[in-house]
């Protein structure tokens, strides 16, 4: 029988991309407005997401000039969705490369391997740089990539756990710490920011998951504990799923035999147990110290404390 993975003040946070700092936030220690309250088998709660600008009648006619700077707009976000998704392919061609080399290029046999996979499918990394992966790592000029995280306080509060994969651990230290000095961020000692934070399997689906429905796949799938927390973002609500990360593909199978498919994605991600909420200036500041680490080739990602 699957139980409710927190209670008080251990409830697992909400670091579901970045929200809007003009998002709301109810009372909740999450940050979050209960949908359906606790079950004793799972709990779902709904974030509320950033709104979008309202046009009012008077501002139908649309000039040249505004037409320009909507292209615009549209050709900057598009490069931003591209950017994105070159990293992640990148990110995954290093994980894959790694993982090849420390067991094997058979999913058969390396198992670590075979979860990877499938992850790489679910966040839409193509099937020939995924088997590209493969076949470079055994190329005798293919380096060694290596998992590092770093940890470090932003404003208000924040704390930052940074992500890095690399083959040039000098190159990497060098680069987040000069980032992170850069955007008046402090290094922190090793530990000091980790121990609050899980590390978590999540499951990203696009839509409001039923959660009944999701606890009878999940048992299904042999997952016994998992969290289902709904956030309303400007595109429409997205459900996040969170489990242990050994049941993370199982639940990734779970939800595909609930009809989802496009737009579900897997991967482990540290969630913090005691999520603050800072000031607009503050989280400005935050979120512009975090692009700037994520622009890093190394830095795989970045995860924080904010609720807000």
């Amino acid at each position: 029988m699957l139980t409710s993975l927190s209670t008080g003040a251990s409830a697992f946070s909400v670091l579901l991309g970045r929200p809007s700092p003009q998002s709301s936030s109810s009372s909740s220690s999450w940050g979050v407005v209960s949908r359906s309250g606790t079950t004793g088998k799972g709990r779902t709660t709904a974030a509320a997401g950033g709104g979008g600008g309202v046009h009012s009648p008077s501002s139908a006619a649309v000039s040249p000039l505004f037409m320009g700077r909507a292209a615009a707009v549209r050709a900057a976000t598009k490069g931003k969705t591209d950017a994105k998704k070159a990293k992640t392919n990148a990110i995954y061609g290093k994980k894959i490369i790694m993982c090849v080399k420390q067991g094997g290029p058979d999913p058969e046999s390396n198992r670590a391997l075979a979860d990877l996979m499938k992850a790489a499918k679910a966040n839409s990394v193509p099937m020939d740089n995924i088997n590209r992966a493969i076949k470079k790592a055994s190329e005798s000029n293919t380096g060694d990539f290596s998992e590092r995280t770093f940890e470090a306080y932003g404003f208000g509060g924040a704390s930052l756990v940074i992500n890095v994969l690399t083959d040039n651990d000098n190159r990497a230290n060098a680069d987040v710490r000069s980032v992170v000095g850069k955007n008046n961020g402090k290094m922190a000692e090793q530990g000091s920011v980790l121990f609050m934070y899980d590390r978590k399997g999540k499951i990203e689906v696009p839509g409001v998951v039923d959660e009944e429905k999701l606890l009878e796949a999940a048992i299904e799938a042999d997952v016994e504990d998992f969290e289902l927390v709904v956030e309303a973002m400007e595109d429409g609500d997205v459900s996040m799923i969170y489990v242990e990360p050994s049941d993370s593909s199982n639940m990734l199978e779970a939800v595909k035999t609930m009809g989802f498919e496009t737009g579900v994605k897997m991967e482990l991600a540290y969630v913090s147990k005691a999520p603050v909420e800072v000031s607009e200036e503050d989280f400005e500041a935050n979120m512009k110290l975090i692009d700037a680490l994520e622009d890093l080739d190394d830095v795989d990602s970045v995860e924080h404390n904010m609720s807000n």
